[in-house]
């Protein structure tokens, strides 16, 4: 249903390299570069940074939500602890997590310009 979203940033190059960490673990990677916008994704670009150079930072309790889709508990994990080395903040540590309809594995993490970002898993229940 939705083809791709994109977070305002302020500095483009600084989020970039935040995102290339990032989302490596989510198998996703930089495909596109321009002057004002990069995209990342694992055949196209499905997750965009917009420079927006005089927006201020989302203040902690507002901001959009995005979640994507990471392959396993461990790449989860991984998401969350690259943001916390490359200048991140957590939002909400990895764990498990009740959904609406299903339980799942997730981590909360806001980046340098306050943009809450989510990774999620769904792990098989244990027999």
């Amino acid at each position: 249903m939705i083809d791709h979203v994109s977070v305002p940033v302020r500095d483009l190059a600084l989020s970039a390299a935040f995102y290339d960490a990032v989302l490596a673990p989510l198998l996703l990677r930089r495909l596109v570069e321009r002057p004002a916008t990069v995209g990342f994704g694992k055949a196209y670009p499905e997750f965009w940074l917009n420079l927006r150079p005089g927006l201020p930072a989302a203040p902690a309790d507002t901001g959009a939500h995005v979640c994507l889709r990471a392959p396993d508990v461990a790449a989860v994990e991984a998401f969350h602890t690259a943001a916390l080395h490359h200048g991140g903040r957590s939002d909400g540590a990895p764990g498990p997590r009740q959904a609406a309809m299903t339980e799942y594995f997730g981590a909360f993490i806001r980046d340098p310009d306050g943009n809450k970002i989510e990774a999620v898993t769904f792990p098989r229940p244990s027999a």
